[in-house]
């Protein structure tokens, strides 16, 4: 499955995740300029709109992004959510799952913005192509702000708030969001001995107050460790050491090939990316090696009509 952050550290604002898949698609940072213009399946063409960058799978000239940012540092990432069940309408206000990102991040500069098209729009079930059918999916959508995340279910377009800046699979979100009410004792501090006043208790290691701290690969453990990283890791004021946390707090979920046995493989983190939303820089690293690769939005010509793959 796949896990996102978002993460300020020092005035900084960075989103990223894991992708963990069994297969990749040959994706790699693709960016959108300004006049590339994007033909939607209700009918609708917008020529002119806010340059995106992002990770890719290009298909017949289409960027079918797992994830990206736009210059105005509006963000979103596409996550599996198996339980999705997008709506059969067709025609006016009606976009294709595979299409929700670049029409968010091609006519939304803020979430504001994003959660009033949200709120006028169907999220559908057209394909593609055969060759791409629609993936079951959610999605995590933030600036340097606010943070939301976005279910389809039953056709009904639902869209909660994300205090914790964390997204991962099954169970939808408010379930994820209401399970850390089970680890209200986590601290990076040790805890207190409250045990029994007449039998004293003594840490026998460091770091006792993660005790409990679940450390599996299914969605629920992700969530857990994942917010409990990212709310309690330390921020830093250097651009590069605030990348490498960054890159350390999703390493808290990553996933080693051979743990997570599934039916053409195994499951494991294809590529893990860290992006700064202030300046629209793309960095990724891949589960080969751990190189950072960094693609920069302002490097392309950005009111070009062509995409650019790095």
């Amino acid at each position: 499955m796949c896990t996102s952050v978002t993460w300020e550290s020092e005035g900084r604002h960075f989103v990223g995740r894991n992708l963990d898949f069994e297969i990749s698609y040959g994706q790699r940072p693709v960016a959108t300029p300004r006049n590339y213009p994007f033909h939607f399946k209700n009918g609708l063409c917008i020529e002119s709109h806010f340059a995106i960058i992002g990770m890719a799978a290009v298909a017949e000239s289409y960027p079918l992004y797992f994830d990206a940012t736009n210059e105005k540092g509006l963000s979103a990432e596409g996550l599996m959510f198996k339980t999705a069940k997008y709506s059969s309408a067709r025609g006016e206000g009606c976009f294709a799952s595979f299409e929700l990102i670049p029409y968010l991040l091609g006519t939304c500069g803020s979430v504001k913005e994003a959660k009033g098209r949200l709120g006028e729009i169907r999220v559908t079930d057209e394909a593609f192509s055969p060759s791409y059918p629609p993936s079951p999916l959610h999605w995590m959508i933030c600036d340097q702000k606010e943070c939301i995340t976005v279910e389809v279910e039953e056709g009904e377009v639902k869209v909660y708030d994300n205090p914790v800046g964390v997204l991962a699979n099954c169970p939808s979100f408010d379930k994820q969001l209401f399970n850390l009410n089970n680890y209200p004792t986590l601290s990076p501090k040790d805890p207190e001995d409250s045990f029994a006043p007449s039998y004293a208790l003594s840490s026998y290691s460091r770091a006792m107050g993660t005790h409990g701290l679940p450390g599996g690969l299914d969605s629920e453990s992700r969530f857990v460790r994942g917010a409990f990283s990212k709310l309690n890791a330390s921020k830093e004021k250097d651009e590069k050491r605030a990348v490498a946390q960054f890159f350390h707090i999703l390493r808290s979920v990553y996933q080693i090939k051979g743990l997570d046995a599934v039916e053409h493989g195994f499951e494991y983190t294809i590529y893990t990316s860290c992006v700064d939303m202030d300046k629209a820089v793309y960095r990724y690293m891949v589960y080969e090696d751990f190189e950072i690769r960094e693609a920069d939005l302002h490097s392309c010509d950005l009111d070009g009509c062509k995409l650019t793959e790095f």
